[in-house]
């Protein structure tokens, strides 16, 4: 369990003083300059040092990514752009973050920004996030009183300058190149890779897309040492992590926590256990909507990390774990995924455009009983024919709940079927 010393998010729940003066209290911008002085190199290896991996959801080792980009420039301006379009359903670990800890994230940009040789950074925000742009652009502010950002940011005699740009509440422009396509004033599409934004990114020049999370843990990481950070978590799932738990547990919270803690402890520690007890458990969510459901009972001897999650045939992606006991009609909740991702497609691949709907209206039959026995080896066939055949990741996002709910719950949709056949009223969908 996470000690609170170790804690990087110190004012995660807004109980303490979230302007600049607060955030220099609890040891933010400290030093800044300093870490900025042991050069672009030093900070990309601790950073690799560190085993971070990306915070939105894919996992990706930072220090990694940051390495991609040109260590000499041809001309071009290069740019950090961070992702704050947290439209995954059940997640909201990063609204946290800008609502009450936004210097976290300033410096973070300002260091991520100078070891990717970037004289700007922009923040690309959600839609529907509009106290949490007014909380994040006074704190900008303040940065640039202060003269913390701006003409020579913290006296290193680097010019940094950071933006915020609030998009218009498109799940799509969740996806790294379709951000930037939005980010340009064009209609956010994703685009073809390569090239990759680390070659052609926003106004076709080298950008490098980080979360929220990813670039605010940073600082802290750089003060402390990767060694520190490093220790927690099992090798290749390390740091510590700010998980969002929502559903039917007794609390449901966001806490920051550590790699590879156990789904119980998580549970029985943080959210006061699941509603009606253990054995109350049907199926959880670990990552956001778009990864597959496991079953609840399969799930409470589960690790919370990238890889353990794997075995269990889901995947940790935003940490935003949504529980489900016994009361849910599961069927009816994947189809409600499932008319989201339809509504959310861009359309611009066929599998998806056209997938995306053809899935819901199948779950949609599924959900009443309406349906044949074998249209669920016919619907897990067509999610098969979605998944890995488009552009960006919403093709796999709208295929893996379904994929999920046949693999773990067979048997509750030809129960269905079956009861809907012989009029049994027990097994139908709640109303």
């Amino acid at each position: 369990m996470l000690k609170d010393e170790d804690r990087i998010f110190t004012n995660l729940y807004g109980m303490h003083d979230r302007t600049l003066k607060g955030a220099i209290a609890r040891g933010h911008w400290d030093e800044t300059a300093k870490i900025l002085q042991n050069g672009r190199e030093w900070i990309i290896e601790q950073m690799k040092a560190s085993g971070l991996r990306g915070r939105g959801g894919a996992g990706f080792p930072t220090g990694l990514k940051w390495s991609f980009m040109p260590k000499e420039s041809d001309g071009r301006p290069s740019y950090l752009v961070v992702n704050a379009d947290e439209s995954e359903p059940g997640t909201c670990k990063d609204r946290e973050i800008m609502r009450h800890d936004p210097h976290t994230l300033i410096e973070g940009c300002l260091i991520a920004s100078y070891a990717m040789r970037a004289h700007a950074c922009y923040i690309y925000i959600r839609g529907e996030y509009i106290r949490e742009r007014e909380a994040l652009q006074a704190a900008i502010d303040e940065a640039y009183e202060a003269g913390l950002i701006g003409r020579n940011a913290c006296k290193s005699g680097y010019d940094f300058d950071l933006y915020l740009h609030h998009g218009a509440g498109a799940y799509i422009c969740g996806e790294e190149t379709a951000l930037l396509e939005s980010l340009e004033g064009k209609k956010g599409m994703p685009r073809m890779k390569p090239p990759f934004p680390a070659m052609a990114g926003v106004y076709g020049c080298p950008t490098t897309v980080n979360n929220v999370e990813s670039i605010a843990v940073v600082p802290t990481i750089l003060r402390r040492g990767p060694e520190w950070f490093a220790g927690f978590g099992r090798p290749n799932n390390t740091g510590t992590k700010i998980f969002a738990v929502s559903g039917h547990v007794n609390t449901p919270c966001v806490v920051e926590e550590e790699m590879s803690i156990s789904f119980e402890e998580l549970i029985d520690k943080h959210c006061g256990g699941i509603r009606g007890g253990w054995d109350n458990l049907k199926a959880v969510i670990p990552g956001g909507s778009s990864v597959p459901c496991v079953r609840g009972e399969n799930m409470r001897d589960a690790i919370m990390d990238f890889d353990a999650l794997k075995d269990k045939g889901s995947s940790l992606g935003t940490a935003a774990v949504i529980v489900m006991d016994q009361s849910t009609d599961i069927i009816k909740a994947i189809w409600r995924l499932s008319k989201f991702y339809k509504h959310e497609s861009c359309g611009q691949c066929t599998p998806c455009r056209e997938g995306t709907g053809w899935m819901m209206r199948v779950m949609d039959r599924l959900v009443r009983g309406e349906a044949e026995v074998d249209e669920i080896d016919m619907l897990f066939d067509v999610t098969k024919q979605v998944e890995g055949h488009t552009i960006c990741a919403l093709g796999d996002a709208a295929a893996w709940p379904i994929q999920g709910l046949i693999r773990n719950f067979r048997d509750e949709i030809e129960d269905r079927i079956k009861a809907q056949k012989t009029g049994r009223v027990s097994a139908v969908a709640a109303e």
